[in-house]
């Protein structure tokens, strides 16, 4: 296992760490370690790249380990009372999607689209509006619903990548028969 696909692993072990910690009202500490896992994120990804270590099973955990957390932090937020109910079936929604959709064409064998700069704006769109929920600021919630329906419309462009990029796979794949 390579160091980004490590860090990912890492991304997986701090979700019941940030429960426990906001679950037993630490939640400056549960912050710090939603924080890290964000931190792993960027890390991993770079890393990936730079020195030419991006693996298909990283391509599939990086973002199943990033919507993970990210729906971990949305249930304790609601749970707390601090996120409508409303934003967050319509989060689980896309990202439940997302993650079903991204396993099930993995184990068809089908190309899955890697993480682009919409899926980073998107993650990083998410951050800044859980961290204006999380702390109760102004227009938390206003925030939050413009960051959803972008997450909508970011998922509509990923739909659109994988059937052009399967399509020309099949189309390449014909024409060697």
């Amino acid at each position: 296992m390579n160091l980004p696909n490590m860090l990912t692993m890492i991304r997986f072990v701090l979700i019941p760490v940030y429960v426990a910690l906001f679950f037993i009202g630490e939640r400056y500490a549960a912050f710090g370690v939603w924080l890290l896992a964000g931190l792993t994120d960027i890390l991993d990804g770079y890393i990936a790249r730079k020195h030419n270590l991006v693996t298909n099973i990283g391509m599939m955990l990086d973002p199943l380990a990033d919507k993970l957390m990210m729906l971990t932090v949305m249930f304790s937020l609601l749970w707390s009372g601090d996120m409508p109910w409303m934003a967050a079936v319509a989060m689980l929604i896309r990202d439940a999607g997302m993650i079903a959709c991204s396993a099930l064409f993995h184990f068809k064998g089908k190309k899955t689209v890697p993480a682009n700069w919409m899926g980073k704006l998107t993650t990083v769109f998410y951050y800044i509006a859980i961290l204006f929920v999380y702390f109760q600021w102004t227009y938390a919630v206003e925030l939050l619903w413009v960051v959803i329906v972008f997450s909508f419309l970011t998922s509509f462009m990923y739909a659109l990548l994988f059937i052009r990029i399967n399509r020309k796979e099949e189309a390449e794949a014909e024409h060697r028969v």
